[in-house]
């Protein structure tokens, strides 16, 4: 037990009647990288809440270091040197890096500004960190973000780390650097717990996975000894294809152009800035960028939701600026719309998959009364078509997973037959049967001829599936590219807003 830090038994939580954990079983060892390896919901986060305090278990025991603990809030599992690093991050933005570091934290007797300064500086040092105590939160990029997250549970003495999806909006170039920085910490005998989806990083960084299925624990396994394929098994107990196919699609014109588009937010400044690009029938045209890149005001003021400040978009031929979603409609304007906040503006919690259909077709029923039984039969159809998990089609959607949400929003919006087709991380909390279901999904509408606006945040997928990858950084385009001449770093370059390598050798040479 000397190498070992933590050490999870038979660990049980539940809500309500949803089992979360059952009989899980849990061990780290120090100076390890171990991956926490599951579908969306597969207990994988409600673990590492239990191990940082913020849930308590219902039954089972934990270990650290060999010594049996009870935590019954986040300060105890500090106390004992467990930080979680979450994939929301926790900064006060108006603040500096070494403000953020202490904040929420008694002062260290006789410590001054400059002291403080240099302990962020030397403990960066020791790990291959690199912050500026001085700046403010605001000012920095997500990679610097999450890097301050690190330093400040390791600056409150943690040497347990757990990073929960810790790459879910970085660059390739800032993942890499991340990498360098997790290694860092393993090497130096810290203990850390990256829970994830992406099966090529597990590979890459992991020294360990724990697999888990359910809300049970699978296996634990080397990963030396196993292969992507093997874990998928594992995780979804069948074997899965994982083989993302372009198919070719129906051959048509420009469906959708947007001609120096600008939106401004609440503030005023800028959130698109001079947007240009065309859309065809038949392709897929994928959109990659940090987050808050502009791709949420990049789907709303196509659909009509908020207002542009400048430019014109053309829908076959009809500049649609300054109409409403509804003068869209009843102009004849077909466009399947999916944003990222599903329950917020695609669907309503409290009604049904039926009601919820009908939200999208009560304006073209003739007639004062609604007929349900077209919609209750549209319902069964989708429920049927996507293998939505419910108990039948007159269950509130608010109780469904986020997967299942997802599902009949996507499919609701697919049956309307539309003409483009925006979707904004359409396949954000689905298990990988039903990712690859979707991504059949929207292939089957490129061959239908359809336009297909995709907004996705994992580059394998956005260079597997698309015909054309726009990248997006602050608001402005800074590339459009073909994904079969190009790698994920050039993309990443974009993303930050730097030029390719070819393009700084024309430049060089002109």
């Amino acid at each position: 037990m000397q190498n070992i830090a933590i050490q999870m038994e038979k660990i049980t939580k539940s809500f309500g009647a949803l089992k979360a954990n059952e009989d899980v079983d849990l061990t780290v060892r120090k100076g390890e990288v171990h991956a926490l390896l599951g579908e969306n919901g597969a207990g994988k986060s409600t673990l590492m809440n239990m191990l940082s305090g913020i849930y308590i278990p219902d039954s089972g025991s934990i270990f650290v270091e060999d010594q049996k603990v009870t935590f019954t809030s986040p300060r105890d599992s500090i106390g004992l040197g467990i930080g979680m690093i979450h994939q929301h991050f926790k900064l006060v933005d108006i603040l500096t890096a070494k403000e953020n570091v202490v904040m929420g934290q008694k002062a260290k007797k006789g410590s001054r500004d400059k002291d403080l300064s240099k302990e962020i500086r030397d403990l960066s040092d020791m790990y291959g960190l690199d912050i500026d105590p001085d700046k403010k939160v605001y000012r920095m990029s997500v990679g610097e973000k999450q890097t301050l997250e690190i330093i400040k549970v390791l600056y409150r003495g943690a040497h347990i780390l757990i990073l929960d999806e810790p790459t879910a909006v970085l660059t390739p170039q800032e993942i890499e650097k991340l990498f360098r920085i997790i290694r860092n910490m393993r090497d130096r005998g810290c203990a850390v717990v990256i829970i994830t989806h992406k099966l090529n990083e597990v590979m890459e960084i992991s020294d360990r996975v724990t697999v888990l299925r359910k809300g049970r624990s699978v296996a634990t396994v080397d990963t030396t000894d196993v292969n992507v394929g093997t874990l998928i098994e594992m995780m979804v107990g069948k074997k899965v294809d994982l083989a993302i196919k372009k198919e070719k699609g129906q051959e048509a014109g420009e469906l959708l152009t947007m001609d120096g588009v600008e939106v401004r937010d609440k503030d005023g400044k800028n959130a698109l800035e001079n947007i240009s690009f065309e859309l065809k029938g038949g392709e897929i045209l994928g959109v990659a960028g940090v987050a808050k890149s502009g791709q949420k005001e990049l789907c709303e003021c196509i659909a009509g939701l908020v207002k542009t400040s400048k430019g014109r978009i053309f829908f076959q031929g009809e500049n649609i600026v300054g109409k409403t979603p509804g003068d869209i409609i009843n102009l004849g304007i077909r466009m399947g719309f999916i944003p990222e906040d599903r329950l917020g503006m695609g669907l309503v919690g409290s009604m049904d998959i039926v009601h919820n259909i009908v939200l999208k077709d009560y304006k073209g029923q003739p007639g004062i009364f609604l007929k349900r039984g077209p919609c209750a039969r549209k319902a069964e159809k989708i429920v049927k078509a996507l293998d939505i998990m419910t108990p039948d089609i007159y269950t509130p959607v608010k109780k469904l997973s986020g997967g299942n949400i997802q599902k009949v929003l996507l499919g609701r919006e697919i049956d309307s037959d539309p003409k483009v087709l925006i979707t904004a991380y359409p396949v954000r909390g689905l298990d990988i049967g039903a990712s690859y279901k979707i991504y059949d999904l929207l292939n089957e509408q490129k061959q239908k001829g359809v336009g297909v606006l995709f907004i996705g945040e994992d580059l394998d997928v956005l260079m597997s599936l698309c015909d054309r990858i726009m990248v997006l950084c602050q608001g402005e385009i800074t590339g459009i590219v073909d994904p079969d001449q190009v790698t994920k770093e050039d993309i990443g370059l974009l993303m930050t807003g730097g030029p390719l390598e070819e393009e700084v050798e024309h430049d060089k040479n002109n």
